[in-house]
């Protein structure tokens, strides 16, 4: 039997809303722009998101930097966030999580303090949340940069960019 790339990756018959739901996972409200800029576009089969902060609304759910007013735990938790709120974007961006065929680049962005190390453990917090909903196959390639500030004061932000199938919805930036 003939099984396509996204199948390999998730298990026969195991999308990738089905495992949220098995996770116990429920997204958020997606994420608002903060100034004038599209949150997502979609150019043929790739989907880029914008800088994706671990925010409620227009509120930071933590301030601060890696090896100051934060541990490597509480980072990890706010790329966790980040994530979530990645998900929710692309879900309303395509119409289902189901339409992601990998993901095919994560940039981790990390506020800290200039001698702290322990970025790829704060990177973990997206990874580990992506390859538990897409599967390990669908694992991207990575880049995790400890910079000095990001904005709000938020401890992480993310940069992702998927593969997407193009049946379901017209290619295009989401309204904001």
């Amino acid at each position: 039997m003939n099984t396509t790339s996204k199948e390999r990756a998730q298990g026969p018959g195991t999308g990738a809303e089905q495992r949220l739901k098995d996770l116990g996972i429920r997204l958020p409200e997606p994420p608002e722009p903060f100034g004038i800029y599209a949150m997502s576009v979609q150019s043929g089969s790739q989907l880029f998101l914008t800088g994706m902060l671990p925010t409620r609304g227009h509120t930071p759910q933590s301030v601060g930097r890696l090896g100051a007013e934060l541990d490597a735990d509480a980072a990890r938790e706010s790329a966790r966030v980040a994530v979530l709120n990645a998900l929710a974007l692309v879900r309303k961006q395509l119409g289902s999580l189901d339409r992601v065929v990998r993901i095919v680049r994560l940039g981790v962005f990390v506020a800290t303090v200039g001698d702290v190390r322990e970025h790829p453990k704060v990177a973990d917090g997206a990874s580990v949340l992506l390859q538990d909903v897409f599967g390990k196959a669908s694992n991207p390639s990575r880049v995790v940069v400890g910079v000095a500030s990001l904005p709000l004061g938020v401890p992480v932000e993310l940069d992702l960019i998927f593969e997407v199938t193009n049946s379901g919805g017209p290619d295009g930036p989401t309204e904001g």
